[in-house]
């Protein structure tokens, strides 16, 4: 069986960890690997974290500079990256496995959003068709790889923003498209609830345009943050 490596990047998220790193013991239990790599938490993350996973790195902030440091540091033949406020159906360890043995080389899980507001359960519809769609996909559903390959493509860019877009991008130019299992993973819907969520859809679709038309990363990060900013 093929061992899969879960790489989860963290700052302050002490308050999500139980959710998420405690069903995962069930893969350690199985023989997976359980890799958390904190970018400088002032929280209790970190004492949180220690007992739950089999590696705690430390890096300086940047989700695609965690990630990078967790694929080092891993055994896996398959890498799984996660992000702190998400889980994963269950089974999904045998979803991914099967996928690998359908020859795809990489792939991605349908996201169900937490919250239940029904302009949620449209976003989560228009995120799945989308992927679909384009073949790519975004860190909050769960890209998983070969380890080999995500090396051989250099692992993520090194950008502010877009990181995932990005070797999604290289990933299907290699490749081809991604396993897309239909089975959904659970995300946090709070970037939504806290900031709007027809807000938040129209800044994130139009963010994901100008990229494609070759916007900066560093750029659209700007405009990220300034626009989290807003009351």
């Amino acid at each position: 069986m093929q061992k899969v490596s879960i790489i989860i990047p963290t700052l302050n998220e002490a308050a999500t960890l139980d959710a998420t790193l405690l069903p995962l013991q069930a893969w350690r239990e199985a023989g997976h690997e359980l890799i958390l790599v904190d970018g400088g938490s002032d929280d209790a993350t970190a004492t949180i974290a220690a007992p739950l996973v089999d590696q705690l790195l430390k890096s300086p902030p940047g989700r695609a500079r965690q990630m990078n440091m967790g694929t080092e540091a891993a055994s896996g033949e398959v890498l799984l990256f996660l992000h702190a406020d998400t889980r994963l159906p269950d089974g999904a360890d045998a979803l991914i496995l099967g996928a690998m043995a359908q020859q795809y080389r990489w792939g991605r899980f349908d996201v169900r959003l937490s919250g239940r507001h029904w302009l949620l359960r449209i976003v989560e519809r228009l995120m799945n068709w989308r992927s679909c769609l384009s073949g790519i996909a975004t860190g909050d559903q769960g890209i998983f790889v070969e380890r080999e390959l995500f090396m051989q493509l250099g692992g993520f860019p090194q950008l502010p923003l877009m990181e995932d877009v990005a070797l999604s991008s290289r990933l299907k130019g290699t490749v081809g498209r991604p396993a897309c299992i239909r089975t959904p993973l659970v995300t946090s819907s709070r970037r939504w609830e806290q900031h709007g969520i027809v807000r938040t859809i129209v800044l994130m679709w139009r963010l994901r345009l100008a990229w494609f038309l070759g916007v900066p990363a560093q750029r659209l990060a700007k405009q990220y943050r300034y626009n989290k900013n807003m009351k």
